[in-house]
């Protein structure tokens, strides 16, 4: 199944009293870059997060997020009031002793934003993490990169359907050349005879049509027209057979940018130059839509 770079998966598990989010996103990446986002207590689950999403994704810029929430009423976070009341003194004390009304509107209020932000009043009980929170944290982990992988599947096949229609294209426009190729042929020799006959010069007729067989083959495309086609063919036999086809589908239109390329510098009249830009601007957008296919 061929599957874009690009996609979101989300997972939800629970353990005691705790809620664990784990959110994946993804873009492209020549490499697996992952980038975890995981609160400090939880430092210990990341190498067999980064061993989840390893062997899921393989490849990608990946942004991993852990999100922990408690589940019951209670909290984590404690108070010390004796250490609350003791910076509460002191307050009232320095303000006494330096002529502050303490008594005044807002006081009570500011004094407390003050003190909660000091050293040693507020404190987290939590200190470790046993393992059924760790295992909480896999099973999140791994059903976010699940549903990550099935919008990269689904994904993938929409990218696969248009960078097909337009090989598709380039063929069609390939094939459109030919009228105008066999045309080009005639109006060639017959500028040359033209030309020649105003100059009121003999020429033998037998070295004429040597040169002009010699001047027609270097504007010969057909070498070019079977190669395309030939690529074009590789193109579609490697995103039906291959599961992680987007380096190989890369350097294919890579060899087919080549060939169209010397295919326009062959084209010397104006419809085929035409046809070949309508091929380069479908080659472009295949090569960018490439990129997204992992």
């Amino acid at each position: 199944m061929i599957k874009s770079m690009t996609g979101f998966g989300k997972g939800v598990a629970v353990s005691k009293h705790r809620r664990f989010t784990v959110e994946i996103r993804s873009v492209n990446s020549k490499q697996l870059d992952l980038n975890l986002k995981v609160p400090g207590l939880y430092r210990a689950a990341e190498i067999e997060l980064r061993s989840i999403v390893n062997r899921a994704l393989r490849r990608g810029k990946v942004d991993l997020f852990l999100t922990v929430e408690r589940t019951d009423e209670g909290t984590s976070v404690r108070i010390d009031e004796a250490v609350f009341a003791a910076y509460a003194d002191q307050l009232r004390r320095a303000a006494a002793r330096s002529g502050l009304d303490a008594s005044g509107p807002g006081w009570d209020g500011a004094v407390l934003q003050g003190i909660l932000r000091l050293p040693d009043v507020v404190s987290s009980q939590e200190q470790s993490v046993d393992d059924e929170e760790l295992a909480a944290v896999y099973r999140a982990a791994e059903l976010a990169a699940e549903q990550l992988n099935a919008f990269r599947e689904q994904e993938g096949a929409t990218l696969i359907r248009d960078l097909l229609h337009r090989v598709d294209l380039i063929e069609q426009y390939k094939n459109e050349v030919e009228p105008y190729e066999k045309a080009r042929t005639e109006t060639i020799r017959t500028r040359l005879r033209d030309n020649l006959a105003k100059l009121a010069v003999d020429v033998d007729p037998n070295r004429l049509e040597q040169e002009m067989i010699y001047y027609l083959e270097k504007l010969d495309i057909t070498e070019e027209k079977v190669r395309l086609k030939n690529h074009c063919d590789y193109f579609r036999q490697v995103a039906a057979e291959e599961e992680d086809p987007g380096r190989k589908l890369g350097f294919i239109a890579q060899e087919m940018g080549r060939e169209i390329n010397t295919l326009g510098s062959k084209s010397n009249e104006a419809n085929m130059q035409i046809l070949v830009v309508r091929m380069k601007d479908e080659l472009e957008k295949i090569k960018e839509q490439v990129l997204n296919l992992l």
